[in-house]
């Protein structure tokens, strides 16, 4: 090893991946220890750093190159030691010049002061919060304020950040690329209105809210009436995540779904309010998406809003299949089955979209309608490698018979499927045409019928969801 140049031993340690092995070899002799210390430039730490500040101020001096550093202290107790707390950040701050991504989970002791500390940091552009209780909107703001450069920004479960000024100054400095905010009980939609000119940057967006637990200011009319005052310019979005959010019509987050013209992948989970006119003129104005991802309330089901506008109805899908060709990915699912009669979509139109696009991943979530005559169309699905059924009771042995007809089928996952038994596999074993069949929690299949139905099984059996 001492003959070797630096460069082909520094080639040799960025093949090993895992931290275990590269801790191993680095303590195989001295050069590959300094050479390893030199070029790691990713950490992460959890309980098992104690004492906390003390262990860090070693390890970033150990390690002077460090870019990306995650600290997590999810299962902590307190036996296991103090956490990291607003000294130990500012050790980090002082001794990492080249952290550009951090990562804080469970981090409980930290506060404002701790965040502060952080704003040093110029070149961070990757920030993510999860659970860090005691922070504040303030702090937030004091770290963006410092950090100029900061493109990502993640924040989970930050129960206390209720001010959102920062949203404001990031609006301001157009530099953010990637929001997620998720459970953060005081932001509601009508703060993304803050955002301003940064939308027009903004590529990824995730939106969650607490459905459990909302202010009062998420339903706010007058801040999402504000909306319409404000052009929304989103035409660099990429990825729109949206969960559990109220859909106003003609404003707020309804002026961001009709105006992503370059968006790829969208996931609306739970979200009140959309109406076929917002998948329509989505999908009118995304002809690049490659993944749509719905899941609709319950209250869509019930008999009440038969008559009701704001129903996704088949028209969706076929303004999807006509305008969306490049669409590989699809997931439907129904919150509800107790009324499966009322669900929105039919079977007409997921066959329609199966069929006009190239689907090469299907999922349906308790979609009643669908049946063995759709398991029959999917035959003429030439594209599709996966698919999942889950609660979908209609597909019988008969149906399921079928799947050995499927042109290019390589994954099958079923779940909680009542319909299905131990017949409706028997076509496939010996055949392996699948390289993966799952099976789980479906009563009327024995882990012995798996067996030999495909290169990988999976069975899994727990039967307390039907009590």
């Amino acid at each position: 090893m001492d003959y070797l140049p630096d460069q082909l031993v520094w080639e040799i340690l960025s093949r090993i991946k895992k931290t275990v092995h590269r801790n191993s070899i680095s303590l195989s002799c001295k050069r590959l220890y300094d050479l390893d210390n030199e070029q790691r430039q990713s950490l992460r730490v959890g309980c098992g750093l104690d004492p906390a500040n003390e262990a860090l101020t070693s390890l970033c001096n150990r390690f002077p190159n460090l870019q990306k550093v995650e600290i997590t202290y999810s299962g902590w107790m307190s036996k296991l030691g103090k956490q990291l707390d607003d000294q130990g950040l500012a050790i980090l701050a002082n001794n990492c010049p080249l952290l550009t991504d951090l990562t804080l989970s469970y981090c409980t002791f930290i506060t404002d002061v701790g965040l502060r500390s952080l704003a040093t940091c110029s070149k961070l552009s990757a920030l993510k919060l999860n659970f860090t209780p005691r922070i504040t909107g303030c702090g937030v703001l004091s770290l963006v304020v410092g950090c100029k450069n900061l493109t990502i920004l993640c924040l989970i479960r930050c129960l206390n950040v209720t001010s959102v000024e920062w949203l404001e100054y990031l609006g301001r400095l157009e530099s953010l690329e990637e929001l997620s905010i998720k459970n953060c009980r005081a932001i509601g939609e009508g703060d993304l209105m803050k955002l301003g000119a940064s939308w027009r940057k903004l590529k990824k967006l995730q939106f969650e809210v607490d459905a459990n637990y909302r202010y009062m200011k998420v339903y706010d009319r007058l801040a999402v009436d504000q909306w319409q005052k404000q052009a929304v310019p989103c035409e660099s979005m990429l990825e729109l995540s949206l969960v559990s959010c109220i859909i106003s019509p003609g404003r707020g987050l309804a002026c961001v779904l009709g105006k992503c013209k370059n968006l790829e992948k969208i996931h609306l989970d739970m979200c009140v309010g959309v109406r076929d006119s917002d998948i329509i003129t989505l999908a009118k104005n995304s002809s690049n998406l490659h993944s749509l991802s719905l899941r609709v309330p319950s209250d869509f089901s019930l008999p009440l809003l038969m008559g009701n506008p704001l129903r996704l109805t088949d028209e969706s899908l076929k303004a999807v299949a006509e305008h969306c060709r490049l669409l590989e990915s699809i997931r439907i699912c129904f919150s509800d089955g107790e009324f499966p009669s009322f669900s929105s979509f039919t079977l007409e139109g997921i066959l329609i979209l199966i069929q006009m696009c190239p689907i090469r991943e299907l999922a349906l979530d308790h979609v009643h309608c669908f049946n063995d005559a759709g398991m029959e169309g999917l035959c003429l699905a030439q594209s599709l490698e996966a698919l999942e059924l889950v609660g979908c009771h209609e597909v019988t042995d008969e149906g399921l018979q079928l799947v050995a007809q499927f042109p290019g089928l390589k994954t099958l996952r079923l779940k909680k499927c009542l319909g299905i038994t131990n017949d409706g596999l028997e076509p496939l074993v010996g055949s392996y045409k699948l390289e993966l069949l799952a099976v789980e929690d479906c009563p009327q299949i024995s882990e012995r019928a798996v067996h030999g139905a495909a290169k990988t099984v999976s069975f899994r059996q727990d039967l307390s969801w039907m009590y």
